[in-house]
């Protein structure tokens, strides 16, 4: 018996199929299968054993039926399709399908006069064998022709019309969903998920029939980040399960967190699907090279999260990974039994669910005997109560228990009911309430299903489903975007095992669209959350320095001279008067100092300027009382009193130096600087030039030259000391006195002893060019007294004007190195003062010891030789000169001459 389809719709399935596969990336040999079971598992020879024997189904009737799809097995081992039957993900939720059933079949306002019936599969936890499986659905749609098939009495077949489903309850997981969908979307077969979250099933274009009552995966992963930012992590490793849950729910992790900022991955590990031996110590291995990421942000199935826990536990680093869990963790203690240690202070994350209190009756109270709609259920009766059930023909090992039919859920077995019950009966209710819709609009005031909903349009059933808005069972909305997707509702669990008396997952906060966390305590009650970052803060007064290709990993580089800390990125230089405050965080501004009254550079000149100041006063004085004795006559009283008052004004400079800068100081500093050594050194020439001139015109003429007597001689010296006046009136004019604050003085590498220093505005050029005049005047002296130091010393004070020239020239030239070999020393303006003033003092003290003291004492000590001797004419003094003159060179020919001999006769010897 053999059938063909018709080329329509072969080309329609061959080619429409492939198309849509191809796009979602299924392998080709997949497709072939199915098109192969397509061809000839349905041919009508083989229609009627498929259609009456369903081996791993469950038939519910009803006048419209829903597909059921629930990984009622866990994949098979070797190559077999089904493995152990699994208790919670697998019945608990086909149970609550079949509880949906029977609530909305006896509600008499939902669906009135309308039995809903099921077609529920096993999916085995395998994506290919729930594809085959799901071809169940199909059935009815395809037009088969029977024209050319007769029995063997010629008469023709009768062949019994195959269920149709108007829609899919389904499947678990994402990988599943995808399989499935691209077959459903073919025949317009709407699809509500309970459980599957890959963000690529919200493309409406791909996945256009497919719905689901839980958020995806973008929104988890978008709450992941919140709580990873929410506790101060930025660096963070991922794993993923191989497969779609896994691998899409990462990728989403990763481009939200590329997006927030902030975040970083440090690495990202697939667990593949059969693992080899010892991988997950390599898996552990690999995390541990990234030691600072101790955040583990984990998308993994059940199995996969109980291996990594275990590598973690043999690889002694409990305590050192924080795993922050997608819903596939959840609330569920089966991923880690047996390794609470491992698991503590993990947070999950769940869609936000309610327990069903009328589940847990209805479930509670199934037995063998009320249950045997659930073809399933005694292979769930001996595994959930360790026993085993009688059937004939079979011998029942001796070792197990066997099974009494009177044993009880929840009383003889733990019981918790399912996370996902919940959405298991919310998608049952939203394709009730969407046929419900549909009906009222479509037959209206009919009991039943009309002919319009006979047979229901795929398309508009997915309209009326994506447009359903009702509270579903835990009183929370259902309602479904243009995408299909949930709105994103979740609850944050953590699971803690120390300080507390009663171990287990803890509900710490919420996430609707934002994240709300509770406060967490740690192990040993530590509030500080643990760190999970690539590099620690950096110090205040530190930048960050960005490691290359990653952004959340930097070196920390200190604000080092006068730098502070901008920002975290950078550092800036301090205002020029200003320096940065010991953790460099910001400027303050720079200490002013000047030179203190009670500082060892003040204290020594001012001690020498002091006895100075009381030596010249004590001279002047003297030089007062005893006005009228030969030796102050002598000595010139006029000039005298002019060169003590320029020794005076000298000595009294140093005063200025040391008190604090002002206007007025500044003022008095700039003219009294030069003044004083200009009177000084204005009245010596003065001196030494009338002495030079006298003896030098007696050797030609004998009448006296010209500007000798005392009135000239004042006047040539206030010509002289009037050129630093006018030079002083000059400036002044130019650049008014004022003060300044010298921050480059004193800045030394350490901003800490950087000084800004409170000075006149005098530079070292300025001060030289106040001292120049000065100079010239001294060198001319001194000139001047060399050329004098051939008249006798008992007619004049040639010679002790130049030994004080001399001096006065020594001391001059030791300033020099000193005052501007300091020039870069952070004490330049205490050493330069201090050097000044004391050349000064020195330089007064000489002139005055030199020219004055002897006078002062023979005044006050021998005052017999203070009188008065013959008085001799200008003539009678210069040929005394030049006969002391000449004598002296005789002398010192007739010595030569002795030499010269005495030197000839030794050679006669």
């Amino acid at each position: 018996m053999t059938s063909d389809f018709p080329s329509s719709l072969l080309y329609h399935q061959q080619h429409g199929m492939v198309w849509a596969f191809g796009r979602s990336g299924c392998h080709s040999t997949t497709w072939s299968h199915l098109l192969w079971m397509l061809w000839v598992g349905m041919s009508p020879g083989s229609w009627a054993s498929h259609q009456n024997f369903h081996p791993h189904s469950i038939k519910i009737p009803g006048e419209i039926t829903l597909g059921g799809l629930f990984p009622i097995h866990a994949r098979g081992p070797h190559g077999l399709p089904c493995g152990e039957i699994k208790k919670e993900k697998g019945i608990h939720r086909m149970e609550a399908m079949l509880y949906a059933l029977d609530q909305i079949n006896s509600d008499p306002e939902l669906l009135p006069n309308i039995t809903l019936g099921a077609r529920i599969l096993d999916t085995c936890s395998r994506d290919t064998y729930a594809l085959e499986q799901s071809l169940t659905f199909v059935q009815a749609l395809i037009q088969k022709d029977t024209s050319d098939i007769r029995c063997s009495n010629g008469d023709p077949p009768m062949i019994r019309k195959p269920e149709r489903i108007v829609g899919v309850i389904g499947a678990s997981a994402s990988s599943v969903s995808i399989m499935v969908a691209n077959v459903l979307r073919l025949f317009e077969i709407p699809q509500i998920s309970y459980a599957s979250t890959a963000p690529e099933l919200s493309d409406n274009n791909r996945y256009d029939f497919f719905s689901r009552v839980v958020p995806p995966d973008s929104y988890q992963a978008q709450a992941m980040v919140d709580i990873v930012k929410a506790i101060g992590w930025n660096y963070v490793s991922t794993l993923a399960s191989e497969g779609s849950y896994g691998e899409s729910g990462v990728d989403s992790f990763q481009q939200i967190s590329r997006e927030a900022g902030g975040l970083c991955i440090a690495q990202s590990i697939k667990i593949p699907r059969e693992p080899k031996p010892g991988e997950f110590d390599k898996i552990i291995n690999r995390l541990m090279e990234t030691s600072n990421a101790r955040g583990i942000i984990i998308f993994a199935n059940e199995d996969d999260i109980k291996r990594v826990l275990e590598a973690v536990k043999s690889a002694n680093l409990t305590g050192h990974f924080l795993f922050v869990g997608s819903d596939s963790w959840g609330a569920k203690s089966s991923p880690i039994v047996d390794q609470e240690d491992v698991a503590d202070g993990a947070i999950t994350i769940l869609p936000k669910r309610g327990s069903i209190q009328g589940f847990d009756q209805y479930f509670t109270s199934r037995s063998l005997e009320n249950n045997r709609r659930n073809i399933w259920f005694a292979e769930f009766w001996e595994d959930d109560f360790k026993c085993k059930l009688t059937r004939p023909g079979i011998k029942i090992d001796s070792e197990k228990k066997k099974c009494t039919g009177e044993e009880r859920i929840s009383r003889d077995t733990p019981y918790e009911q399912e996370g996902k019950v919940q959405f298991v009966i919310d998608a049952v209710y939203a394709m009730a309430h969407a046929l419900h819709r549909m009906h009222l609009d479509l037959c209206p005031g009919a009991k039943g299903v009309c002919d319009k909903m006979d047979p229901v349009e795929g398309r508009m059933l997915l309209n009326y489903i994506r447009s359903v808005n009702f509270n579903g069972s835990a009183g929370t909305g259902v309602v479904f975007n243009e995408n299909g997707d949930a709105p994103g509702r979740y609850d944050i669990f953590r699971y803690q095992m120390s300080n507390t008396t009663t171990p287990g997952y803890r509900v710490i906060g919420q996430w609707t669209n934002n994240l709300r966390l509770n406060e967490m305590q740690w192990s040993d009650g530590d509030r500080q959350i643990p760190d999970s970052v690539c590099s620690s803060p950096c110090n205040p007064g530190e930048r960050k320095k960005m490691v290359k290709g990653v952004p959340c990993c930097w070196h920390c580089e200190l604000c080092d001279g006068y730098q502070y800390q901008l920002d975290e990125m950078n550092c800036e230089t301090c205002p020029f008067d200003m320096r940065p405050t010991p953790n460099r965080t910001s400027c303050l501004p720079t200490p002013i100092i000047k030179l203190e009254w009670h500082s060892p550079w003040a204290i020594i000149p001012a001690f020498l300027s002091f006895f100075g100041i009381l030596a010249t006063s004590s001279v002047v004085i003297t030089f007062i009382r005893f006005n009228d004795t030969p030796i102050v006559r002598a000595s010139g009283r006029e000039l005298s009193y002019v060169l003590l008052t320029g020794i005076f004004l000298i000595y009294l400079i140093t005063f200025l130096m040391i008190a604090e800068p002002g206007a007025i100081v500044c003022a008095f500093r700039r003219l009294l600087l030069g003044l004083g050594m200009a009177i000084t050194y204005s009245a010596m020439l003065t001196k030494t030039n009338r002495i030079y001139r006298i003896f030098e015109q007696g050797k030609k003429s004998v009448s006296p030259p010209k500007f000798i007597s005392p009135t000239s001689q004042l006047a040539i010296t206030f010509i002289l000391i009037s050129v630093q006046l006018l030079g002083v009136f000059v400036w002044f004019a130019l650049v008014p006195p004022h003060t300044i604050i010298d921050y480059e003085e004193q800045r030394p590498p350490n901003p800490e002893m950087a000084r800004g220093v409170l000075k006149c505005d005098m530079s070292d050029l300025s001060l030289i060019c106040c001292l120049s005049y000065s100079i010239v005047l001294m060198v001319t002296c001194t000139v001047y007294a060399v050329k004098s130091r051939g008249v006798p010393e008992t007619f004049n004070e040639a010679k002790p004007i130049g030994f004080t020239m001399y001096t006065t020239c020594i001391v001059w030239l030791a300033f020099v190195p000193i005052f501007f070999g300091t020039a870069q020393s952070t004490e330049k303006m205490f050493i330069q003062t201090t050097t000044l003033t004391v050349s000064m003092s020195l330089s007064a003290s000489v002139s005055l010891g030199m020219l004055y003291v002897p006078k002062v004492y023979v005044i006050l000590f021998h005052p017999e030789q203070n009188v008065q001797k013959r008085k001799r004419s200008f003539k009678a003094v210069v040929q005394a000169a030049t006969m002391s003159t000449r004598l002296s060179q005789k002398s010192n020919d007739k010595q030569n001459g002795e030499t010269q001999n005495e030197i000839e006769s030794d050679r006669t010897q």
